[in-house]
């Protein structure tokens, strides 16, 4: 479903993406794993089309989408749950779901597509005429799943979806994707907890400054002495 391939990224003259290559197959849920600064960010919102990349080529569900600004890319299923969770705070929860179905019209289906939030987060059923801004940060992360979930994605990019959350919270997270994984949407994941990240993903790549430097299923790099001295603290 997505071929990357010599992607690079550069802030100016500091390339944070060296020209790496990855692919996430269909039904796939992959693990992009890495220390602070290795390039994770910038290769999602490269794919994701905030950022245009400097080099490099990103093909997606049988097309070249190189460049492809971001509303392009949802019109064509490929969505992003941002790091910081980027809800809108002054509108209430179901204003930012319903920001997320912008791209669809018919009306039976967008009401099916909040039931169907509301049963994986039955929190912002409870919260849905509140402020996103008065939300708890784990709420936060709930609802900025839920809305990219709105526009029915069929790849979703997740940015560091358990930062500054709670075991519990965290745990939440992670039982979502994994439900959302067993509908059959396909996901790119990138995750500091590199433990988390390879227990639900099918396969990894670990980056480091700027370039991958393994790439295997994810049982490997869970046993691989590299990722453990590295990643997972042993």
């Amino acid at each position: 479903m997505l071929t990357v391939h010599k992607l690079e990224v550069a802030y100016g003259g500091i390339k944070a993406v060296k020209g790496i290559d990855l692919t996430v197959g269909r039904g796939e849920v992959v693990a992009l794993i890495g220390a602070n600064g290795a390039g994770k960010s910038s290769t999602l919102k490269a794919l994701s089309g905030l950022l245009k990349p400097s080099a490099g080529r990103i093909d997606y569900d049988g097309a070249e989408i190189t460049g492809k600004p971001a509303y392009h890319l949802v019109r064509r299923g490929l969505a992003m749950v941002p790091e910081g969770r980027g809800v809108f705070p002054r509108l209430t929860v179901v204003e930012n779901l319903a920001m997320g179905a912008y791209i669809h019209d018919d009306k039976a289906a967008i009401t099916r597509d909040f039931d169907r939030a509301y049963t994986l987060f039955p929190r912002l059923a409870e919260r849905r005429a509140q402020p996103a801004g008065t939300l708890s940060g784990g709420e936060q992360q709930m609802l900025a799943m839920a809305r990219a979930l709105m526009c029915r994605p069929r790849l979703l990019l997740l940015d560091e979806p358990s930062m500054g959350l709670a075991p519990l919270m965290v745990q939440k997270i992670f039982e979502t994707v994994r439900a959302v994984a067993a509908e059959g949407v396909t996901m790119l994941l990138v995750e500091q907890n590199a433990k988390l990240a390879l227990e639900t993903c099918d396969r990894g790549y670990v980056m480091e400054s700027g370039v991958i430097v393994l790439a295997d299923n994810a049982k490997t790099l869970l046993s691989s002495p590299q990722v453990r001295q590295a990643y997972l603290g042993e």
